[in-house]
């Protein structure tokens, strides 16, 4: 049990980092030992529709520890946020706090974090119309306007970031304020309420690489196609669902078209993830404060010494 926990201020640990690094494995194994609650932070496994391809744990690993917020989203949602994560989040710390149990946050999404512990910007709510017009936009026409009206954000944002070009193109029309002014005001984060324990951990990139190989190829073994053939069977599927990019479905999609074979579509989504962990592992490098502390190890983690770190350090 957390005897650290108190109602003034609790403990809440943190465990982050790339894709693959063996975040979950770790988070687990400090549930075990410290009479913990795992709660997941990762944009892709709140999605009930893919176990495998997100490599979300399995169920026997969810009945050694309590396990909140993994599978809970229909994937046919396509308003879920990092807002409402992190409220979700919020009652899930509460719980786990009410319980004598300690919060252990896991996962890769640097967003989620960042709204859980720092707050999210005040943005109004936007106007349908307003966003209706600048999502009907061609991707190139939008830039330029966000150009013209936001120019830190278009020189910030790549110009064929479709999502983030509309995102900030919108605020600034339906508020008449580029978003990085509403972004400077953060509100509703839980980091001066709690005790935060955080540990990033960044293996060798070489490691991560072929470890990353080796866990696409079994999760194609494991039924991946299977799971993505089911989830794109859905008739109340929309198009413009965020699971669909879930990386793997896409690469999976094309197999099941017959535009690929499964080595090309296996190949296809290694790369990707690959790419995914490399922009993690720069985020989580540069990013989060200095308190949060670093492990570079490659190999299976010391549990007492992870402990040392994230208590005693």
């Amino acid at each position: 049990m957390n005897t650290r926990n108190s109602p003034e201020r609790p403990t809440v640990a943190l465990i982050a980092g790339p894709t693959a690094s063996g975040k979950s494995a770790l988070a687990l194994a400090l549930a075990e030992a410290r009479g913990g609650t795992v709660i997941n932070a990762d944009a892709s496994q709140v999605y009930r529709d893919l176990c495998i391809v997100t490599a979300r744990p399995l169920p026997e690993e969810e009945a050694r520890a309590p396990h909140r917020l993994f599978g809970h989203v229909d994937g046919a949602d396509t308003g879920y946020s990092s807002a409402r994560w992190a409220n979700e989040a919020k009652a899930a710390v509460d719980e786990a706090v009410a319980a004598g149990r300690l919060p252990i946050l896991v996962g890769g999404t640097g967003l989620y974090m960042r709204t859980l512990i720092d707050g999210i910007a005040p943005v109004p709510s936007i106007d349908p119309d307003v966003r209706a017009r600048v999502r009907a936009l061609p991707v190139a026409e939008a830039y330029r306007e966000l150009a013209e009206h936001d120019p830190e954000a278009a020189a910030r944002l790549a110009p064929a970031d479709n999502t983030r070009i509309a995102r900030a193109l919108e605020v600034v029309r339906s508020t008449g304020r580029p978003l990085a002014l509403w972004q400077r005001s953060r509100e509703g984060g839980i980091g001066a309420k709690i005790d935060l324990r955080a540990l990033i951990l960044l293996p060798d990139r070489e490691w991560l690489g072929a470890r990353i190989d080796r866990r696409f190829a079994a999760m194609m073994e494991e039924g991946a196609v299977e799971e993505v053939r089911t989830l794109l069977a859905r008739p109340d599927l929309p198009p413009d669902a965020p699971i669909r990019r879930a990386i793997g479905v896409p690469q999976i999609a094309e197999l099941l078209a017959g535009e690929i074979n499964p080595d090309q579509a296996g190949l296809c989504a290694a790369i990707a993830t690959r790419q995914y962990a490399k922009r993690q592992y720069t985020w989580f490098r540069n990013q989060p404060p200095s308190t949060w502390k670093r492990l570079y190890e490659s190999q299976n983690y010391d549990l007492d010494g992870v402990i040392e770190i994230l208590f005693h350090g």
